[in-house]
Parts: C-alpha cells; sequence; structure tokens
C-alpha cells in the first residue's frame, strides 16, 4: 500500500506547483499519519476532510466543527495550509471574495484521490452494513404511519400528472401481452448463470396471476407445453428470496445490493425496459427524469453554481427508502401494471445475520425496476414539496414551467433553490434521507452525477479505483491503472504519470503510445507520435503491439427448445455472437494478451 501514499506524494507536488503552494509539510503529515493510522487515513480520514471542505463552501466560511482531527492556526486548518489560504482568509475562516478555482480543485484532489478505491472492508462494518438494511426497512415502516390522508392523495394526484400517460401505456401494453421478457448477464439468488437460465424451472403463483403466464414465459410457443411438467410454481409463503450481499465499495463501507430470483429478474427486465421508453421519450415527464444521459443534470448543476438559481440534492440509502406503499399508491388503477409491478417484485430477503425478513422497501439495487421506479417517486415527491411552498395544487402547464430547473437522475435531484428546504422536507415526510453533505443550495458549489462545479468552474477530479498493480497477473488492476494514468495525464499531472509510466512499463514491457480509441494497454498522448510498429493492409490503418483485454465468456450450452426461446427473445438486428449456445453469461475472469493492433 506505499505505493498509493508515494502517488498522493507525486499528486501533492503537482498541484502545488500549479497553485504555488508548498506542500512539503502536507506531504509529512500524510506520510506520518499513513504510517501510524493505515490506508484508512487515506480512504476515510481525508474524504471527510473534503466533505468538509466542500460544506465549508457552501456557507462561505469554516466552522469549529470542520476538520475533526487536524490542528489549526487562525481558523483554518494547517494540513493544506498552502491552498486553504487561496480559498478562505486564515483568521476568520470566511471564504475569500475570489477564492481560487485551481486550490479548490486541488483541495478537492488531495482529500478525495482514495474515497472511491475498491476494498474489502472490515467484518464488522459489513455486518454494521447488514443492520443498517434491515433498520433502514423498520423506519420505513414508521414513515408509513405517519402519513395522512393528504400526503397519499397529493402523492397519488401529482404522480397521475405527470406519468399518467407512460402508467396508461404501460398497463395497455401488459393487457396485450406486449411485455416481452430477457435475462441480464448477472447473478441471480439460486446462482443461475448464462443460457442456464433458459432452462428456468421456477416460477411463482403471484407471476402467473400478475399476468406473466408461464406458457408464454417459459416455452418457445404452446407446442413445448409439456416443458412446464419441469417446473415448480412456489406459493407466496414457499418462494425464494432475494439475496442481500456486500460487495466492495470503499473501505468505509461495502456496497449492499440484492440478488433477485431468476424468475423475478426475468420479468422485471419484461417491465422495465418499455418503461424506461416510455417515461424518456414522454413529452413531460422526459424533461425530468433521465436513465442514459448525464449530462443534463451536469449541465443544470453547472448554471446552478453560477448563478445560484438551482440546487443539487443527494439521497442516502436512497434506493432502500422507496416504499412499497408509494408504488402501490402511484400504479393503482392501472390493474395490470399494478398486478405486475407486484407480482415481479421480491417480497422479502435473505439478509446476513438476520435471516429472512419481509420486505416494506420497493425493492433494492440489483432490481430491474429499483432505478425507473425511485425516479417516478423522487419526481413526484419533489412536485409535493414544490407544491407545498407554492400553496395550490399544480395543473400540467404548472409542471411545464418547470423544464429545465427540476431533474431527476439515479439519486441526484436538482430543483429551483427557492424550493429546495420545501422539497427537502417533503423527502423526509416520505421517507427519505437527504444527505447534507453532498446537497448543495447555498455558496457557489454544486455537484451531479460525477461532476462538481464552483462558480462555473469545472472542479472535478480524478480518483484511484483500484489497488496498483504489481504483476500482469493484476489484469483488474492493470487496466484500472493505465485509466487512471490516461485521465491523470489529461489533468496535466505529469510527476504523478511519470510515476505510474514506470510501474506500468515495468510490468507490461509493451507499453506504446497510443490513441484514446486503441484497443491497447497503453499511454494516451498529445505531444508525441503513436508508437507506430506495422501496418494493416485491411483496414489501412497504422499497428503496434501491445496488451489487449480479453474477457473469455463461460462454457454454457443449451439446446432444443431453450434454445429456441432464445431466439425468440432477441431484440437487436445484430448477429449473436459466435458460438452463442456454447458460451454466454458475465465473464467470470479476464486476461490480457500480446497482440499488434491499431494504435
Amino acid at each position: 500500500m506505499k505505493s498509493l501514499m508515494l502517488l498522493w506524494r507525486d499528486v501533492a507536488q503537482d498541484l502545488g506547483d500549479r497553485c504555488s503552494a508548498s506542500t512539503t509539510r502536507d506531504i509529512d503529515t500524510v506520510s506520518r499519519r499513513f504510517e501510524h493510522e493505515g490506508i484508512s487515513f487515506l480512504t476515510i480520514t481525508l474524504p471527510d476532510f473534503g466533505k468538509d471542505f466542500d460544506e465549508a463552501l457552501a456557507e462561505g466560511k469554516v466552522d469549529h466543527a470542520h476538520f475533526a482531527g487536524f490542528r489549526r492556526k487562525g481558523g483554518l486548518p494547517r494540513f493544506l495550509g498552502g491552498f486553504l489560504d487561496l480559498v478562505f482568509e486564515r483568521l476568520s475562516g470566511v471564504l475569500l471574495a475570489k477564492p481560487s478555482t485551481a486550490a479548490i480543485q486541488a483541495i478537492r484532489q488531495l482529500t478525495r484521490l482514495y474515497s472511491k478505491v475498491s476494498l474489502k472492508c472490515t467484518t464488522s462494518r459489513e455486518r454494521a452494513a447488514y443492520d443498517d438494511y434491515v433498520r433502514t426497512d423498520a423506519e420505513l415502516e414508521e414513515a408509513e404511519k405517519a402519513w395522512s390522508e393528504t400526503s397519499i392523495s397529493d402523492f397519488k394526484r401529482l404522480s397521475r400528472l405527470l406519468f399518467g400517460r407512460t402508467l396508461s401505456g404501460m398497463d395497455n401494453l401488459h393487457a396485450t401481452g406486449g411485455l416481452v421478457p430477457k435475462h441480464g448477464p448477472g447473478a441471480t439468488a439460486e446462482r443461475l448463470y448464462g443460457n442456464a437460465k433458459f432452462s428456468l424451472s421456477e416460477w411463482t403463483w403471484r407471476l402467473e396471476s400478475g399476468g406473466f403466464h408461464s406458457v408464454d414465459y417459459l416455452l418457445p410457443n404452446q407446442k413445448y407445453w409439456q416443458g412446464l411438467e419441469r417446473v415448480k410454481f412456489a406459493e407466496p409463503g414457499n418462494e425464494r428470496p432475494s439475496r442481500v450481499v456486500g460487495v466492495p465499495k470503499t473501505l468505509k463501507t461495502p456496497r449492499i445490493i440484492a440478488i433477485e430470483p431468476t424468475c423475478m429478474q426475468y420479468t422485471q427486465q419484461a417491465v422495465a425496459e418499455p418503461l424506461v421508453q416510455l417515461l424518456e421519450s414522454d413529452t413531460l415527464s422526459g424533461k425530468f427524469v433521465g436513465f442514459t444521459q448525464q449530462e443534463p443534470n451536469q449541465k443544470m448543476a453547472r448554471q446552478g453554481s453560477i448563478n445560484g438559481s438551482l440546487a443539487t440534492l443527494d439521497l442516502s440509502e436512497a434506493s432502500d427508502r422507496v416504499s412499497n406503499l408509494l408504488v402501490q399508491h402511484m400504479t393503482r388503477g392501472y390493474t395490470h401494471l399494478h398486478d405486475a409491478i407486484q407480482a415481479c417484485r421480491s417480497w422479502r430477503a435473505d439478509v446476513p445475520g438476520h435471516g429472512y425478513i419481509p420486505l416494506t422497501k420497493f425493492a433494492s439495487m440489483g432490481s430491474a425496476l429499483c432505478f425507473p421506479i425511485e425516479a417516478m417517486v423522487f419526481t413526484t415527491v419533489v412536485f409535493v414539496g414544490i407544491e407545498r411552498a407554492r400553496g395550490h395544487q399544480l395543473t400540467k402547464t404548472d409542471l411545464k414551467s418547470f423544464y429545465g430547473q427540476v431533474r431527476i437522475y439515479g439519486d441526484d435531484i436538482i430543483v429551483p433553490v427557492e424550493y429546495a428546504e420545501s422539497v427537502s422536507s417533503a423527502l423526509a415526510l416520505y421517507g427519505f434521507k437527504v444527505n447534507l453533505h453532498k446537497s448543495f443550495w447555498t455558496g457557489k458549489f454544486r455537484e451531479s452525477c460525477g461532476k462538481e462545479y464552483f462558480d462555473g468552474h469545472d472542479v472535478s477530479i480524478v480518483k484511484v479505483r483500484q489497488k496498483l498493480p504489481k504483476s500482469r497477473r493484476d489484469v483488474v488492476e492493470l487496466v484500472s491503472t493505465v485509466s487512471l494514468r490516461n485521465q491523470l495525464y489529461w489533468s496535466g499531472f505529469d510527476r504523478a504519470v511519470r510515476t505510474l509510466d514506470k510501474r506500468l512499463d515495468g510490468i507490461l514491457k509493451s507499453y506504446p503510445y497510443v490513441s484514446p480509441d486503441s484497443p491497447l494497454l497503453g499511454r494516451e498522448t498529445a505531444e508525441h507520435s503513436f508508437t507506430v510498429q506495422g501496418w494493416n493492409p485491411r483496414y489501412q490503418l497504422p499497428t503496434v503491439k501491445g496488451w489487449k483485454v480479453e474477457a473469455k465468456l463461460p462454457l454454457s450450452e443449451i439446446s432444443e427448445e431453450f434454445a429456441l426461446l432464445k431466439y425468440f427473445l432477441k431484440r437487436s438486428v445484430e448477429p449473436y455472437a459466435k458460438k452463442h449456445l456454447e458460451r454466454s453469461g458475465r465473464p467470470r475472469a479476464v486476461s490480457i494478451k500480446l497482440v499488434r493492433a491499431p494504435v
């Protein structure tokens, strides 16, 4: 892990040169604390410093509660003092009239460089994350008890005003048999992979009664009706639960997801695909929600940082706080859709340390319906908050007046500043938790969808995602580090780039200069000519020898009616991959191969 400390040193020196700020004491501080506190100083303590910094930017001053654990001189910490003096007044801690945006970006970069590095956290932290998952569900149940008839009726009315056409279209689509299922590449609760999912032998009576008839969804056509003899139909009390697991996210906490049973994921995809298309193409809702384009949110965040007109809100545990009761209220009246969504929802989960628990939440990350449904719920609650601030019921004309002012992408929410507090109160009423460390409606700092701005200036940063590689066997780390190197290069970190180049050159040996479009692991450059070692006469392109990532699909054979079912469920006009009936699923490992390819 010492290599991470050395990379931090190089980044600090590059930023010190850029801002004409001394970093000698900062490097000594980080080196000393890293030695005594370990990697948690880089991955937890420094990011907490960064959160306080963003908060101070928004508030316009450094508070006495900010930067705990760091000694001060005057109103500011000594650590990163050379940069902080370019942003805040030393004695009072008040934001300067013209703070240095370069220094702002430098402080954010140095404190958050390792905030997202994928590391397995301790067993105790993982247990705590599972406990939080269960606690959140219990809190949501308590929130439901506090809802008045007015809060429910407001939610139902506004959801229909916003999404009526989409809900009606989905209802009709399911009623006429227009929903087409599909299998995703990921894991399922019963650990089926690849083509094995097409020979699905578990179904539920809830799915059957919800319009997902096994004869239509599990067979190529009714000629193969005898194939249903292999299928076991589960009663509600005996259904397979979703399987809750923690996947590496940061050293502080894992990411908690729920792996759905195959039959649930299969039918969820049938609903999710047309639902997303209808939401994004609708002339009203398409202005407020997005699933494929982050740029509208990013542009609005920049606008808010310039003129203060827009606030950026972020939610904690967003997916796990969407009440299924709200989803039922939103879809009630659209009988076919309502029944379908409830039928393909896992109603209980297997949580490590807690066993099977019934779910108050609609779904966790892992459900194909999680993101489109939560976007609809968030948007509705946002307008409940706006309506209450205005003091009268909103009309469709009123909603249209908010084009370009309200936008939801995942749990990134943008609203007009004058409604930020009312919207936050509405979110809390319906069981959501606004993350105040990442929500901004004062000052000139805004962030949304991976972009951060101060007064219109992009102060976004580069983050390390994986540990640095030690050999060519560390393929995931190699790919991530080459990407990191190229991001640092385009961001102007000369020392850090040289350090990573030296490390990567020693491991890869063949490590050429390439274009950003090259399929090879190489160093992108704007200053040097690309490394050219040959010519491809077929494509008339220069070539070079280098390492290419290969991901071999696992063996997964199907034939007869299961292969025919796969064919009938095909979406794209593009042909299947070669040997798709023999190999399928998400690659379980990746490797690199030395090849000659376009520069």
